[in-house]
């Protein structure tokens, strides 16, 4: 029995797709599968159409939340007979189900923080299921301490936190049985999610980089699964992620989301570089959404900074009220000035850096000794990080020598508080400070002063002047590495690593005037409490329903071996170039007009010969020769080079320059297109080129007759493609007044006369046919480029505008699958070569052209084997 993605795979290389919009029975999952099996996909094709018209199909849908860590609390039952299970009320994933509809179902996919023994397995899943919707994923402790304490704490949370194992001292050397175990976790966590899952109704929302490589595993099962994924840690730059030695592989399996979320731009950006520099994508942005285009599936990039949540918030404080833990500070901190640092104890977190600037505040500005104390909370490591004992000792070095230096009897300017702190007891810390000081080197993006401000601003409806309505006043000093940075516009901002600057944004900020910190305050509450945790939650929800609106609009299919496999999309109108079907329409036409263009098409575009070989030149030759046919090279490239280049083709006609030349068949003069010989232009325009080629390492200018091309094909791709949108804008600013147009396209930027371009060369081509009365009944244009989009417009137009009749069949097609005017698409040159073979082979020769026959054309072997 053939595999089925082995005939999706037959059907896509043929072009062979089932009728659109043919109805089919949809194959129906139960809700819930609690037995593992063999989970049937869904058809390719389905009957209803999604647009982002349609009324939202949220309601009645339910969302699968995977995550490393279920949000649960276990604790072993005293008799040691089985477990006690409670929901983590300080779990972000638990918050999510505020921003999701009301009939919703949740659902949680995840590890437990405890070790469960396989006898009791079975009955701990089924009962989280039916009584938390949970479905734990048990990881062997050998396998756990590979993938979580290893690859994931020791290879990428360093490395996504910017720091490289430059030696074995700082951090460990790649090792590939611990990338082995990561994947092994991660297809575990996939067979947790495929016993559960209705592809048809479910989205799937992954969460950090516990689970970076689960979509490809999900994708490879369910090709139109709702899949999206959050980054919870920072993303770095290109110049640090592409010293991982699996970082191609993470990239594309990330690709195979819909929808890939970040806290801040910066962190998006730098995956988009990433995917440009090591995969050759490029991202759009449209109508403020920013969409990378990965083999015909729209890959979304959502920027959105997570929240809080504001009830668990007040509620906490409310505990807090009643166990009297605030007034109790208040008391222990009478007639002192609270700056309060919350932290866990991590090498990144940069508390050594904070205690440093609080001794040269103080030391700067003495008249606070006594007066200020820096309460600083660390919470335990919450795993085997790099060097944490290092960082312990340094901190309490630093607190007792500047406790020793600096305090008095009955005063410490350093209270260090190395424990677990009740959710309470921090709320309560953070009601008596009168300044939160983070100064993190790096971090994802760290919600303690989202909290502070909530703890500041009180309860809503507390009576005025109770502990509950809270001071209404906040000061805060971030670094600017924290992803929550950028949404506190009134906070103070600074560089952790200079610790002078630190120690005077801690004295500006307990120092400024009190209706300045209210202020401030008021501006951070209204932000925090309308962008709270339920907001992240829809406002990702629903941007994950609008990139995956047309999913079962178009034709999918999965292709590639481990983690190369991606899903090509296809729009039911776009499709592959079938070689019987052309081969059938050319030889039932009785005059055909055939433009070619050249580079890219009948050329690769990396081929260091640039030349035509014998093969292309002979194929051109009996295409020409037959008389029914009118073909004609359609080329970017000068006129003398094509002169040369197809010197033994004496039929075939030549337009160059994008048609600015033309040369009809068997005609030895070239026309133009305009009269005009005015090229003043060239001298303003070829300065402006010159600058940016000396600042640009890799690019040139190409001198035409009738234009100027500036190549960046060997710059660096960011930089190339950074100074061409910049060119571009500088040349139509100085050339605004020049009968000129300035485009860009495949790694190029052309200046040329107005009105020239492909488009109108096959409008002439067809209109010159038309009033010799041979209108063309078969059409064949092919190109790969942006200018060849001309061609394509102006033929799909033809028959409205009358330069074509009904009865004509046309063929344009692009080369590369990709968005295009196009209805068709062949792979790559060489398919291009295969397909001009095919029409070679059926074409009359020129002693029985005249001759009229139903006989069948002449067929090689080559045809079926390339379909």
């Amino acid at each position: 029995m053939m595999s089925r993605s082995y005939t999706n795979l037959m059907d896509l290389a043929s072009g062979n797709f089932p009728p659109a919009g043919r109805e089919r029975d949809r194959k129906r999952l139960p809700r819930v599968m609690t037995v593992p099996g063999n989970i049937l996909e869904l058809d390719d094709e389905q009957a209803s159409s999604v647009t982002s018209e349609n009324p939202s199909s949220l309601l009645g849908d339910r969302i699968i939340i995977v995550a490393n860590l279920l949000p649960l609390k276990a604790k072993r039952r005293p008799d040691n007979k089985g477990w006690t299970f409670s929901w983590n009320e300080d779990s972000l994933l638990l918050r999510v189900r505020d921003g999701f509809p009301e009939d919703m179902e949740l659902l949680y996919v995840g590890s437990l923080p405890v070790d469960v023994d396989p006898i009791e397995q079975d009955d701990v899943a089924n009962y989280l299921l039916e009584k938390f919707k949970c479905v734990p994923a048990f990881l062997p402790p050998s396998l756990l301490e590979k993938y979580y304490h290893g690859f994931c704490k020791k290879h990428l949370w360093p490395l996504f936190h910017y720091m490289l194992p430059f030696s074995v001292d700082h951090g460990i050397r790649f090792d590939r049985s611990l990338w082995e175990a990561y994947v092994s976790a991660n297809k575990m966590f996939s067979q947790k999610v495929i016993e559960v899952i209705n592809p048809e109704d479910d989205f799937v929302w992954i969460h950090d980089y516990h689970l970076m490589v689960l979509p490809t595993f999900l994708r490879r099962r369910f090709v139109r699964l709702r899949m999206g994924f959050f980054l919870h840690s920072p993303f770095p730059s290109s110049e640090l992620y592409r010293s991982l030695p699996v970082r191609e592989e993470i990239l594309k399996a990330l690709l195979n989301s819909d929808l890939i979320g970040f806290h801040t731009f910066d962190y998006a950006r730098h995956f988009l570089s990433c995917c440009s520099r090591m995969l050759g994508l490029e991202y759009q942005s449209k109508r403020g959404y920013i969409g990378l285009d990965y083999y015909g599936r729209t890959v979304g990039i959502k920027i959105m900074p997570v929240g809080i949540h504001m009830g668990h918030i007040e509620s906490v404080l409310r505990q807090a009220d009643k166990e009297l833990k605030v007034e109790e500070l208040k008391q222990q901190f009478e007639g002192k000035t609270v700056l309060l640092g919350f932290d866990d104890m991590d090498i990144f977190k940069g508390i050594n850096l904070k205690l440093l600037a609080m001794e040269h505040m103080l030391k700067q500005h003495p008249n606070w000794l006594g007066r200020a104390v820096l309460v600083q909370i660390a919470n335990p490591a919450r795993g085997k990080g790099i060097n944490l004992d290092e960082i312990n000792r340094e901190i309490e070095e630093s607190c007792q020598r500047i406790n020793k230096e600096l305090g008095r009897p009955g005063y410490e300017p350093i209270i260090f508080i190395h424990r677990p702190l009740s959710i309470s007891e921090r709320m309560a810390y953070y009601s008596i400070a009168e300044c939160v000081v983070v100064t993190a080197v790096r971090d994802g993006m760290n919600l303690t002063p989202y909290e502070y401000i909530v703890c500041r601003e009180g309860v809503s409806g507390a009576e005025p002047g109770s502990d509950l309505s809270g001071p209404k006043k906040s000061m805060l000093v971030v670094s600017e590495f924290i992803g929550c940075s950028p949404s506190l516009s009134g906070a103070i901002r600074i560089n952790p690593w200079n610790v002078e600057s630190t120690a005077e944004a801690m004295y500006e900020a307990i120092s400024l005037a009190e209706r300045e910190k209210e202020l401030r305050h008021e501006k951070h509450y209204r932000y925090v409490s309308s962008h709270d945790v339920a907001f992240w939650a829809r406002s990702f929800l629903q941007d994950m329903e609008r990139t995956c609106a047309d999913h079962f609009r178009k034709r999918c299919w999965g292709i590639g071996l481990g983690f190369g496999f991606r899903v090509v999309a296809l729009d039911p109108n776009f499709r592959k170039l079938s070689m019987d079907d052309i081969v059938a329409a050319y030889c039932r036409a009785k005059s055909r007009a055939i433009l070619l263009d050249y580079d890219g098409t009948l050329m690769p575009q990396n081929s260091i010969i640039k030349t035509p070989s014998a093969q292309v030149l002979s194929l051109l030759n009996t295409l020409t020769g037959d008389p029914k046919n009118l073909v004609f090279m359609v080329s970017g490239r000068g006129r003398d080079s094509l002169s040369k280049w197809f010197l033994p083709c004496k039929k075939l006609g030549l337009a160059a320059e994008h048609g600015y030349f033309l040369r009809w068949p068997q005609i030895e003069e070239w026309e133009t297109y305009s009269q005009s010989s005015e090229f003043g232009w060239m001298q303003i325009a070829e300065p402006v080129m010159n600058s940016y080629t000396e600042a640009t390492d890799g690019s040139g200018i190409e001198r035409k007759e009738s234009a100027l091309v500036w190549h960046y094909h060997d710059a660096d791709p960011g930089f190339g493609f950074s100074q061409a949108k910049e060119m571009l804008d500088h040349l139509e600013s100085v050339l605004a007044n020049e009968p000129v147009a300035v485009k860009s396209g495949q790694f190029i930027v052309e200046v040329k006369p107005q009105g020239v371009s492909k488009g109108r060369v096959a409008e002439k081509i067809l209109s010159s046919m038309t009033d010799k009365g041979k209108t063309a009944d078969f059409v064949l244009c092919i190109g790969d480029d942006r200018s060849d989009e001309d061609m394509f417009e102006i033929i799909g137009n033809a028959v409205s505008s009358r330069i074509l009749s009904y009865n004509t069949e046309i063929f344009a097609c692009t080369v590369g699958q990709k968005p295009s005017k196009a209805k068709y698409y062949l792979d790559d040159s060489s398919e291009v070569i295969v397909m001009l073979e095919s029409l070679a082979d059926a074409t009359d020769s020129p002693a029985s052209s005249d001759e009229e026959t139903d006989s069948p054309p002449r067929r090689i072997g080559r045809v079926s084997s390339f379909v």
